[in-house]
């Protein structure tokens, strides 16, 4: 978790600064996505809304948990960890079938779709852990 949480706090305060910063319509037209003002591509970008906030909320419920010394902490990381592969990847795929490549965009969520890959192993429970877990 020592390594995990710098991530963690970037990606989940990002989201949570990036929804407000889109409710309030305050990115700069020559920061936004292709499309930016386009119906359906807002409407696009705005169901991601609950998935990234369920990936701040378990991303930083991990951090809480581990902080009180709960072993939960890594069924909530984990979570949080697949949701945000997910997320990157379903922006990613978007783009790529409608043909936009901008560089930003996609280096943001390309990082979405990679760090999670680093730490998925480290919160599966280990065999001691199923065991418990299996006997009980």
């Amino acid at each position: 978790m020592r390594v995990l949480k710098p991530f963690f706090l970037i990606t989940d305060i990002g989201f949570i600064i990036y929804w407000i910063v889109t409710f309030l319509q305050v990115i700069p037209a020559e920061w936004a996505f292709k499309d930016y003002h386009n119906p359906m591509i807002m409407a696009w970008n705005w169901s991601f809304l609950p998935l990234d906030i369920l990936i701040s909320a378990t991303g930083l419920f991990s951090l809480y948990l581990y902080r009180t010394e709960r072993s939960a902490w890594r069924s909530a990381a984990l979570i949080s960890l697949v949701l945000t592969f997910c997320s990157g990847l379903q922006a990613i795929a978007f783009w790529l079938f409608s043909n936009d490549f901008d560089i930003t965009w996609w280096l943001f969520n390309l990082y979405l779709m990679i760090y999670p890959l680093f730490f998925i192993k480290t919160c599966l429970p280990d065999s001691s852990e199923y065991q418990a877990v299996k006997n009980t």
